[in-house]
């Protein structure tokens, strides 16, 4: 049927829509896990996203979300804050420095490079793995799950080594968040995790060879899959006109700076032009790249940690769920 009547596919995603040539739909959201009254503690910049997605935020996350007069208070408060920053810190995020991997590194550097991850998902544009001041990282991400983060910093123990930094960076083994997934009509699959990772990975063209322990339904030429999985995980920053925009990583960046380290390997991709900008960056960053690469004091990763820009709240932990359908 598809041979003879071919559609245009559609991947939705309430992160990025990408087209395809064929017919399909994603739809990623979020789902309380109320029923088993877990609560988790999340932290959010305040100030600089606007007000309307603040409270909205705060209605569906916050487990006793106060009333909206007192949180447009904190908002403006923070907006004010901002606004001060904007004159006394203007350029902060330009130009950062951007160093090598000492030769203690190089074992690790090695081994990291083998990585088929690495390979295939970093080869768009001129790519290095380097040192990065955390502080003068900008960041696109609003929120931290804090929770999240103190089950990092437990596992680093008090003191990590250089290697442990590394690894935690950079992970060779590349664990799996808890993931479950099952059919639920013809054309129809639900996948759900309670990591934010979960995503839409894109389309992918197999032979009969590749598919192994499956048994076919007659005699198979191809398969067209359409993934869903997580991402490479590794701490990933784009340099783009003189400023280093992180793109993967917040909550490492977050537990390590917490930690007291300041500096940490990174993949950096290096974009000359918009275009290119628009391949390798979140659609956040895409959809409003002025303000990242040309704001006077865009938010940077040490705004977390200023209690006049962040607001901690509980709420109840939540499930990332994706319904993939194709017709």
């Amino acid at each position: 049927k598809m041979i003879a009547s071919p559609k245009r596919l559609e991947i939705e995603s309430k992160v990025k829509t990408t087209e395809l040539e064929s017919a399909s739909t994603v739809e990623i959201r979020r789902v309380d896990q109320t029923a088993q009254d877990t609560v988790d503690e999340t932290l959010y910049l305040i100030g600089r996203p606007k007000l309307k997605r603040f409270l909205r935020f705060v209605r569906s996350h916050a487990l006793n979300p106060p009333g909206d007069g007192s949180l447009t208070d904190e908002w403006q408060a923070a907006n004010s804050v901002i606004r001060t920053l904007e004159k006394e810190e203007a350029g902060l995020a330009d130009n950062p420095p951007i160093g090598k991997l000492g030769p203690e590194y190089e074992p690790l550097l090695i081994e990291f490079l083998k990585d088929p991850l690495v390979q295939n998902g970093f080869n768009t544009v001129p790519t290095e793995v380097a040192m990065v001041e955390l502080d003068r990282l900008v960041v696109y991400q609003h929120h931290i799950d804090l929770t999240f983060v103190r089950q990092l910093k437990s596992k680093l123990g008090p003191a990590p080594s250089d290697e442990q930094i590394f690894r935690t960076c950079l992970p060779y083994d590349h664990p799996q968040p808890p993931v479950k997934w099952s059919r639920v009509h013809r054309n129809s699959f639900v996948f759900m995790s309670p990591s934010n990772d979960l995503r839409f990975l894109g389309t992918m063209k197999m032979d009969s060879d590749n598919i192994q322990n499956y048994p076919s339904p007659g005699n198979l030429v191809g398969v067209v899959g359409l993934a869903v999985g997580f991402g490479s995980n590794f701490m990933n920053a784009i340099y783009a006109e003189k400023r280093l925009i992180l793109n993967n990583g917040s909550h490492r960046a977050y537990a390590l700076r917490e930690m007291g380290v300041t500096h940490v390997p990174c993949i950096v991709q290096h974009v000359s032009s918009r275009d290119q900008l628009d391949v390798v960056a979140a659609s956040q960053v895409e959809d409003n790249a002025d303000y990242f690469l040309k704001h006077p004091r865009p938010s940077m990763l040490i705004d977390y940690f200023n209690p006049r820009l962040r607001k901690v709240m509980p709420g109840h932990r939540q499930m990332r769920e994706g319904t993939m359908k194709f017709e």
